[in-house]
């Protein structure tokens, strides 16, 4: 069962207590499945690919998604300042892909992940991977694998972040979106 996070809680997670609760999802998960990758939406779901491939010895089968062109608020948003490549190095068709985001909100950022991974093939199968699910779908979307379901008050969000050491932090913060 995953672990519950609200805002009567400390702003501040165990956000590596979470991965591995997600790690151990994913690998039982893909047990057994022949062409699993793993791919990230940037940027926290890319940190969290990143462990997920190592810790699977998946690095051969990683792969980085920007979704910020496919988006479908990119038209009143603009464009995101840090645009990253994406970067998929390995055969899509026919693959097991585990797509990983840090915060499954809306289920947009998903939809434009999943947009982007056609234009490279047609997988077999998409599961998806997150850190913290915090409800509040706009679209059918919803997570394989999840380290937490999140209870937030309006006006507030998660945030991921990675240390020079590369550990993990999870943050309640205000939503400046």
């Amino acid at each position: 069962m995953p672990t519950l996070i609200n805002d009567a809680e400390p702003a501040s997670f165990d956000a590596e207590a979470l991965y591995g609760k997600l790690l151990a999802q994913v690998r039982a998960g893909i047990d057994g499945v022949q062409d699993a990758a793993i791919v990230g939406i940037h940027s926290g779901g890319a940190w969290l690919a990143e462990r997920l491939a190592h810790d699977l010895g998946l690095p051969a089968r990683l792969g980085f998604i920007d979704v910020s062109f496919y988006r479908d608020d990119f038209a009143r948003k603009g464009l995101h300042p840090d645009v990253k490549p994406t970067r998929i190095e390995f055969n899509v068709d026919g693959a097991t892909i585990v797509l990983v985001d840090d915060v499954l909100y809306t289920g947009r950022t998903v939809r434009a992940a999943i947009n982007v991974l056609f234009d490279y093939g047609r997988p077999q199968r998409i599961m998806l991977a997150a850190l913290a699910d915090r409800g509040g779908r706009e679209l059918p979307v919803a997570a394989d694998f999840v380290g937490a379901h999140a209870q937030l008050a309006p006006g507030r969000s998660l945030a991921l972040a990675r240390d020079t050491n590369g550990q993990l932090s999870l943050t309640i913060e205000d939503d400046n979106a």
